[in-house]
């Protein structure tokens, strides 16, 4: 396995507006971010070997400069358009902090009030940094001179509760029950500037897909978890764009086994195959 060193911040409370709440209304909600530095080999033995924190990146002051970012844009009046736009402040703020240190920056935003009937919400981009010669192919291509790196996303709903009726057993088919559902969307990596990552042109409203998911769970009926999930992860992909390349669906029923916490199917299905 490969030497990896990172050194990270989990759950920043930030005081940042972004888009609308889980109601549509345009006002603050809680916003957690965690922000993974990923250095360069080894990076870490310096202050592993010396004991001096100097020698390593200070996770106080990758707080600091973050929180002081968010702040500022906060007293502004400034009301970030979609997390995107969140996550890239805060990806050009850690870059900054750590200078040639870091291989790649990973953002983590939460939003855990952001859909309705589901424990959390988050988008999850990972900015690698252009290395020299990758500055020279980009100036080559008549690209710009920070360089054109690709920005992996990954969007997670966690927990999702769903009313389904589902069962072979005789009873199973009188009443709904709880599903617990998670859905991992994975979009293709998106080429952007390491020194301003941007949003993508074609924004994902994803409460929006959760809500037809729900429509489409109160509207029928299954047997097997196999086929909800099968079914979930084709909706998804219907509903979404084609930078979206892969979804992972995973469906736990609870109450299916007496003495087991919940059984459950989970599928991943990419979207040339996945239709």
């Amino acid at each position: 396995m490969a030497t990896t060193d990172t050194v990270f911040v989990d759950s920043i409370q930030l005081p940042a507006a972004i888009s609308t709440d889980c109601w549509g209304r345009p006002k603050p909600q809680q916003v957690l971010a965690s922000v993974y530095l990923h250095l360069k080999p080894s990076f870490l033995d310096a202050c592993g070997t010396s004991d001096d924190v100097t020698d390593s990146v200070h996770y106080g002051h990758l707080t600091k400069a973050v929180s002081a970012l968010v702040d500022e844009k906060a007293r502004s009046g400034v009301h970030y358009v979609d997390v995107h736009a969140l996550i890239g402040d805060v990806t050009r703020a850690a870059f900054e902090l750590v200078g040639e240190s870091a291989d790649a920056v990973r953002v983590v935003v939460d939003l855990p009030k952001q859909i309705l009937l589901a424990s959390g919400f988050s988008v999850e981009v990972t900015t690698p940094k252009v290395g020299e010669s990758d500055a020279s192919e980009a100036d080559k291509a008549g690209e710009t001179a920070s360089g054109i790196v690709a920005a992996t996303t990954v969007v997670r709903v966690k927990d999702l509760v769903l009313p389904v009726l589902i069962g072979v057993n005789p009873p199973e088919r009188l009443a709904r029950q709880r599903v617990i559902t998670n859905i991992m969307f994975s979009e293709r990596p998106s080429h952007t500037s390491s020194a301003h990552p941007e949003p993508r042109q074609s924004e994902i409203d994803y409460p929006e897909i959760v809500q037809r998911l729900y429509q489409l769970i109160m509207d029928s009926s299954y047997l097997t978890l196999e086929k909800l999930v099968l079914e979930l992860c084709r909706a998804c992909l219907r509903a979404t764009p084609s930078f979206v390349d892969t979804v992972t669906v995973r469906c736990e029923k609870p109450s299916a086994i007496a003495f087991a916490h919940a059984s459950g199917v989970e599928m991943t299905r990419r979207r040339e195959a996945g239709l």
